[in-house]
């Protein structure tokens, strides 16, 4: 097992955010959070990266307790990509990635053969080694949003959690980005709202609503039209062309 959390309860003021929600995520598999907007997958996302503390609850990373564990310890294990990370700095695209390695470096420690790789490597997966040397300032949300991903990645986690990854990215990149999580081998949890992404690649899905899980499962045992009218209300049919495969298709 490589992540679990247990009864997590978070608030704002009166206000429940996340509401007893427990989960179960295997080694190097793709765990897809779905729910409409407000039903706390951001939140629930900060809170298994260790950003928040819960009210109640807890999140182990193979039964050890993240609350226990130091910050460095914990960012080199974990990667979080949040939906709205920005920076006022005109950095280079290769600054910006390179701030990945900073939970493996010591203050004065110099910069090593490892870390060029890790920065190159990461650049590579997210295509964006032409953009090295581009301003941050210059860069469209798309491309942005692939620099923090490489960022992110750059760190070598064990487990990376990803907020909307495919906001402004034009489609060829949503599928290329949805692809690599696929087969990073990592331990993946993706706040989605394309259920069809979800469908094709995710392993189990996990439905919020209001911030109680409402579902838990595999794509195809959670993603119903049952559930689909009562948590999205929308009408949909489904297209199965073989057992391993789901297009959801949205009525007028």
């Amino acid at each position: 097992m490589s992540i679990r959390a247990e009864n997590l309860v978070w608030r704002v003021g009166r206000k429940t955010i996340v509401d007893n929600v427990s989960l179960r995520v295997e080694q190097g598999s793709v765990l897809g959070l779905l729910g409409p907007n407000g039903s706390g997958k951001s939140s629930l996302l900060r809170l298994l990266s260790g950003l928040r503390r819960p009210a109640s609850g807890r999140v182990t990373l193979d039964d050890a307790d993240i609350a226990h564990m130091g910050r460095r310890h914990l960012a080199r294990r974990v990667a979080l990509v949040q939906q709205h990370a920005a920076t006022d700095v005109n950095v280079t695209v290769e600054e910006v990635v390179r701030l990945g390695r900073t939970p493996h470096r010591g203050p004065l420690a110099a910069w090593t053969p490892a870390d060029t790789l890790a920065v190159e490597t990461a650049l590579q997966q997210v295509d964006m080694v032409e953009f090295r040397r581009e301003r941050w300032q210059s860069l469209s949300g798309g491309e942005r949003q692939r620099v923090h991903i490489a960022r992110a990645l750059a760190q070598q986690p064990h487990e990376l959690f990803l907020d909307e990854p495919t906001n402004h990215l034009d489609i060829q990149h949503q599928l290329e980005l949805m692809r690599l999580i696929a087969r990073l081998g990592l331990t993946s949890i993706v706040a989605l709202h394309d259920l069809n992404h979800a469908a094709m690649f995710c392993d189990r899905l996990l439905v919020l609503d209001r911030g109680r899980v409402v579902a838990d499962g595999t794509p195809a045992e959670v993603l119903t039209p049952e559930l689909l009218s009562g948590v999205f209300k929308v009408e949909c049919d489904f297209h199965r062309p073989d057992q391993e495969t789901l297009h959801i298709l949205f009525r007028k």
